[in-house]
Formats: C-alpha cells, structure tokens, sequence
C-alpha cells in the first residue's frame, strides 16, 4: 500500500516535467524534475521502494520522450544505483549525497543521450552540447535540488513513518 503514492505522483511530475519544467530554459538546458525526484527518493534512509519508482519513472518518460526507452532506463535506473551507494556511505550529509548524485546523474544521462543521439546519426557538436545543454542543466537541477529534497525527505517520513515504541 506505501508504494500506491508513486503513481499519482509519479505521473503529476512527469506532466511537470513535459508541460511547465521543460519550458522554464537556461540557454538550452532545462531540469530534469523525475531525476530530482528519484535521487531525493533513493536518498532517503527508510525507503525500500526507489527501484520500483525508478522502473515507472522510466516507463512514463519512455512513453512521453523521443529518447529511446533503453537510454531512458539506464539513465534513470543508473542514477538510483548511484544514489543507493552513496545513501550507504554519505549518510551523515544529506545534502552533499544529493548534490553529488544530480551532479553524476546529470552527466551520466546527458552523456548517454549524446552518444546514442550521435550514433543515431544526429549532428551535434560535443563542446555545443557540454555548453549550451549540460552545464546549464546542471545549474537547474542543483538549484532545484533543494526544495525537491525536502518535499521528498516529508513524503518519506510521511510514507515510512517511524514505529513508536511504548
């Protein structure tokens, strides 16, 4: 029953992503609300459910993105992966754990975009794609990750609630 709030809200950030998120550009970059959402979700301590979020994240975006559904799912799966091994070993620093799973997640997704774009026969110019796309993304999503983290560090106490003990 915990994991049945994943899907409205799920499905409400991937509407945000393609209808308002998309639109709101910095030269040509722009945030990535699902990535945010999934790394403060993995993030969290007494969240059990991060890949079962990650396999409908990349679902619902496969469904509405031109990106092929294997690109897609290796960046979204890969960014949970990353942040479930840094959840182990930066616990103390929520925060740096965050900003460092964005900054690699960020990365590793536009990477991964930009190569399959190009062997699909796209003509894009690396050091146009690094400037005018990824780096400004980059900027979004760190700016972003702050307010997301802390929705997301409520919903997990909210969902998982601590058992008292009497």
């Amino acid at each position: 029953m915990r994991n049945i709030v994943a899907f409205p809200l799920l499905g409400l950030a991937v509407i945000l992503q393609s209808a308002i998120v998309s639109q709101v550009k910095l030269i040509s970059g722009y945030a990535d609300l699902p990535l945010l959402m999934l790394a403060a979700w993995a993030l969290q301590e007494r969240v059990k459910s991060a890949w079962l979020w990650a396999v409908l994240v990349c679902l619902m975006i496969g469904f509405v993105s031109s990106m092929p559904w294997l690109v897609v799912a290796a960046g979204y799966l890969g960014v949970i992966f990353m942040a479930q091994i840094l959840q182990r070993r930066v616990w103390q620093a929520p925060l740096l754990a965050m900003f460092s799973v964005i900054f690699m997640g960020t990365l590793f997704i536009h990477l991964l975009s930009f190569a399959v774009l190009r062997i699909l026969g796209t003509p894009f110019a690396f050091a146009d794609v690094i400037g005018l796309i990824t780096l400004p993304s980059l900027l979004l999503n760190m700016l972003f990750s702050i307010p997301v983290y802390a929705l997301m560090r409520d919903l997990a106490h909210w969902v998982y609630p601590l058992e008292e003990y009497e």
